[in-house]
């Protein structure tokens, strides 16, 4: 106790000599903080949502032409790139291609939630830290020509604060930019494997259908 104490003094010491434009940039903080743990929740369902068995067993019964199968297989389950297959064979009938393509944006955009959220805190916190720079100098120019002692211990702690938002302001971007590089790039391998499961699907399926197709211009011809 005696240790922590001290330290928690510090921070609060800091955070107050930082200036007014401290309270925005933890509210940033806090923001950020809520969004990644709200994306790591979500990632980590995913990835438990996530059946490479189910996904062979689809695969399988497509090879097959045994449409029904893998519509069951792929209807009930977690998996993103199960919901694709299962999107895309409900509208079979329309247009698999673009049926695909709509279920994957839309699992696409549950991916990206919130990435702007961050990337707008990494480039407003070191602008606001800019700002508390600015004003902490301003502050401080005003007691340039008063009695040296008063002027240079003002001026002295005026940039101080100045520091102090503008260390806060950057340290909350960079803190945040790690995870919102990381969050992109799980969106963009989602993305990959969801175009991947579209055109096996469409591939898969057609190749059926034109066989079923030419069998039967075949058989009308005879």
């Amino acid at each position: 106790m005696t240790t922590t104490l001290p330290i928690a003094n510090i921070v609060v010491d800091t955070f107050v000599h930082g200036g007014l434009i401290m309270w925005p940039l933890l509210i940033l903080s806090l923001v950020a903080i809520a969004v990644l743990v709200e994306r790591a929740f979500w990632w980590k369902t995913v990835r438990k949502a996530r059946n490479q068995e189910q996904l062979a067993q689809a695969y399988a019964a497509l090879t097959l032409g045994d449409e029904d199968t893998a519509l069951q297989i792929a209807r009930n389950s977690s998996d993103p790139r199960l919901r694709v297959i299962a999107y895309g064979l409900e509208h079979l009938n329309l247009d698999i291609s673009i049926a695909a393509e709509v279920r994957a944006e839309e699992e696409l955009k549950a991916a990206r939630r919130f990435i702007s959220v961050l990337d707008t805190v990494i480039t407003i916190a070191p602008l606001l830290g800019l700002l508390g720079t600015v004003t902490g100098i301003m502050h401080s120019f005003k007691f340039v020509g008063a009695d040296q002692d008063l002027a240079v211990s003002k001026v002295s702690g005026g940039i101080g604060e100045a520091l102090i938002a503008t260390a806060f302001g950057l340290g909350v971007a960079i803190a945040a930019l790690v995870p919102f590089n990381f969050l992109g790039n799980y969106a963009e391998e989602l993305r990959a494997e969801l175009d991947s499961v579209g055109k096996n699907l469409r591939l898969l399926v057609e190749k059926f259908h034109k066989r079923d197709q030419a069998l039967s211009e075949t058989s009308s011809r005879l």
